[in-house]
């Protein structure tokens, strides 16, 4: 932080105003239920973004990123606020200023941001929703917005989806701006009510392992996914009364796999609903601290996402194979939107070093190339910092 403040001012010839951190997050279990009215488990993590700000006197807003020094600053006007490809990772602060003002909050002036983000890039750990929010936090202070946090969700997701162009659920957006300290939220996203579970792991650690292939959900099948599923939900309209496939238990969805018939949007769909299921008996698992059936979820979460809805590759089953395999793991699973990005494991504490020692063994025996390999720990949502 000390060395932003001092980059600040090299930059831009005056001291920042206000500092700001926001986090990235991990998903425990639920991927992607969130845009099938499903339930999710996410929580934010210490890695994330950090930032100093200060207001202009005119409309000028000029961003840096210590994570893209060749970019420069990028700079734009508060009055010119549409999506630019050359702005690159600036269109997503952009996005943000632009909707803050098409919803009538002031925004009547520019303002200078540095930022500095410890989340590794292509990650899959949601380094855009952690810049949205970050950036929602940082207009917020500096302009005395009234704002529910909510809101501020809501808008980080509005960004992502229509002036990003990735269709993606609103799962990154609430772990980041509700985060709190120690806590997973389960969040049921078809009516966003949400509870804080103690995420007490107790001798057991989280392990993020980093498949270090970059992941971009716009070039992805991301896209592609969501569409299958939508489809898949229309033809189950036909003979059943519900408005998303996290309506459905997995009996109800077996009994009527004829409405579908067709194999890739049932396996699509499967994946889906039991997902859903997942995920609640996992909320329960952890709050009962039976951590061997909490493991046993998060291996059948992985093989569901590898069998049935396709998005992992070789390089994140690798690292779910390999870490299986190590001593004091109760279960592994990719982590994100898949095609690449992080998986989890949880690894006990004891075993650590052996753990790190023998995924990233075979990690690169059979990739080619090295795995990053980081203890999750779990912190509070964006926020100013004091």
């Amino acid at each position: 932080m000390e060395t932003l403040a001092i980059h600040f001012n090299e930059l831009f010839g005056t001291e920042a105003t206000g500092h700001y951190f926001s986090p990235g997050r991990i998903n425990l279990i639920g991927e992607h239920t969130d845009y099938n009215g499903g339930h999710v488990f996410p929580a934010s993590i210490t890695l994330g973004t950090f930032g100093y700000a200060k207001k202009r006197n005119d409309k000028m807003v000029r961003l840096y990123s210590e994570n893209f020094p060749d970019k420069g600053i990028i700079e734009f006007s508060i009055e010119d606020l549409a999506y630019n490809d050359a702005h690159s990772w600036a269109n997503y602060p952009k996005g943000v200023i632009k909707y803050l003002l098409d919803e009538g909050h002031t925004i009547d002036s520019g303002l200078e941001l540095i930022i500095e983000g410890t989340i590794p890039n292509g990650a899959g750990l949601s380094s855009s929703a952690s810049l949205e929010l970050l950036t929602g936090v940082v207009l917020e202070d500096l302009f005395k917005l009234k704002i529910e946090r909510l809101d501020l969700i809501l808008i980080g997701k509005r960004v992502e989806n229509e002036f990003i162009g990735v269709n993606s659920g609103i799962m990154d957006q609430f772990a980041i701006g509700m985060g709190q300290k120690d806590k997973a939220i389960l969040l049921d996203t078809n009516t966003l009510k949400y509870e804080l579970v103690s995420a007490d792991f107790g001798e057991y650690v989280i392990a993020i392992m980093n498949t270090n292939k970059r992941r971009e959900l716009v070039d992805s099948k991301y896209n592609e996914r969501r569409a299958e599923c939508e489809k898949a939900l229309t033809l189950l309209q036909k003979g059943l009364d519900i408005q998303s496939l996290g309506d459905l238990s997995t009996e109800t969805f077996n009994a009527h796999l004829d409405l579908i018939n067709d194999p890739t949007l049932i396996k699509r769909a499967k994946h889906a609903v039991t997902e859903n299921e997942r995920t609640l008996v996992a909320k329960k698992a952890l709050e009962d601290h039976n951590l061997v059936e909490f493991g046993q979820l998060l291996n059948a979460s992985h093989d569901s996402l590898q069998t049935d809805y396709e998005v992992t590759g070789i390089e994140l089953d690798t690292l779910v194979n390999a870490a299986r395999k190590q001593a004091g793991v109760l279960g592994a699973r990719m982590t994100g939107a898949g095609f690449g990005g992080c998986a989890i494991a949880l690894v006990k504490a004891s075993d650590w070093k052996q753990f790190v020692v023998g995924v990233k063994k075979e990690y690169h025996e059979t990739i080619g190339y090295n795995t990053d390999i980081y203890q999750a720990s779990i912190g509070s949502g964006a926020t100013v910092l004091t």
